[in-house]
């Protein structure tokens, strides 16, 4: 199982410490580095700024959200920093949801995400092939244009610039079943919100027979730590924010995604605390199980214990949420 370093996406400001973890990651034999994108940071520009000052470690975004982009624009994101970085790009791509597509990018949310994602890949991937000028007479992506509202003399055009690799990696990260399964048919890889390593029955019908190679890349909160209350509260907080705030009541993909790994009653009593302006309840309410069954925290000899279940399962790369160098060194030691 390899592992890679999660950064996630900026807050208030760029971290001052993003560029040293990912050195120090590279120095560990971390396999990847990850950055995502939300409605502030973008997901490619901390990337390509760590690529200019890390050498061998792969870059990836765990996210790149597809509403963001045109599928020919993420394309050519990726083969640039993939030229840039020697071929050490990886590309992460999520479809968001209904809240953040329609409220911040200003688009409608595809009533059919599963033909959407699939559109948008299929264009990515002609791109990156290079084989003839790009064209898709799509549902949501068509090219060249063909609305009624377009001038009618669009041209079918192919990269000026020669990809570095026509098979650059492309994962999704998928929440649903039926979307995790079509994943695994035209992605490279999948990128899971939450994995339990105790619950593979949450998945196990959209795994079987997965491809040679197939990568499935987690992230989860890792922090070495003797309190584990006090460890599982950062993991309890981003839980509260995701599953009660980053979606509506009415359409939340996280929390139906929580309710389906065992904590339905619990899923619904967060998102409603959230949405009542009562958030710090919301992230209370979070079962200390749940958190933990997603994390690895606590104490050196504890984590040890719990990696083994990591092991056992389908997971090819631990993405390792970590706010520490001491717990990227004790994962790294761990997994060696």
């Amino acid at each position: 199982m390899r592992l890679g370093l999660a950064l996630g996406y900026w807050g208030r400001g760029p971290s001052a410490d993003h560029v040293p973890l990912a050195q120090e990651a590279e120095r560990l034999g971390y396999d990847s580095v990850w950055t995502a994108e939300s409605w502030g940071s973008d997901a490619f520009t901390p990337l390509t700024w760590i690529a200019a000052q890390t050498s061998r470690i792969k870059l990836g975004t765990a996210v790149a959200q597809m509403a963001a982009r045109s599928p020919t624009t993420t394309a050519m994101h990726a083969l640039t920093l993939d030229h840039l970085s020697g071929g050490r790009m990886m590309l992460g791509l999520g479809l968001s949801g209904p809240q953040v597509v329609e409220g911040w990018y200003g688009r409608p949310f595809p009533k059919s995400p599963l033909t959407a994602t699939r559109e948008y890949v299929d264009v990515v991937r002609q791109v990156l092939r290079r084989e003839a000028p790009v064209s898709l007479d799509g549902r949501f992506h068509s090219l060249p244009y063909r609305g009624a509202d377009g001038t009618g003399i669009g041209k079918a055009l192919k990269s000026i610039t020669h990809p570095l690799r026509s098979g650059l990696p492309v994962l999704l990260g998928a929440e649903g079943p039926k979307n995790v399964a079509q994943t695994t048919r035209i992605a490279d890889g999948w990128l899971p919100l939450y994995w339990s390593p105790t619950r593979p029955e949450a998945y196990e019908a959209s795994l079987t027979d997965l491809p040679e190679g197939f990568l499935v890349a987690p992230m989860t909160r890792v922090h070495v730590c003797d309190d584990l209350a006090e460890g599982l509260l950062p993991v309890k907080t981003m839980l509260g924010f995701y599953i009660g705030g980053m979606g509506h009541a009415s359409r939340n993909f996280h929390a139906d995604l929580m309710a389906r790994m065992g904590y339905e009653e619990e899923a619904r009593r967060i998102q409603d605390l959230f949405l009542h302006g009562r958030r710090q309840e919301a992230v209370l309410a979070v079962p200390d199980a749940f958190a933990d069954e997603i994390s690895l925290v606590g104490p050196r000899e504890r984590i040890a214990e719990r990696l083994e279940l990591w092991r056992k399962g389908p997971v090819t790369d631990l993405l390792a949420l970590s706010p520490d160098r001491r717990s990227l060194r004790v994962l790294a030691e761990l997994n060696s």
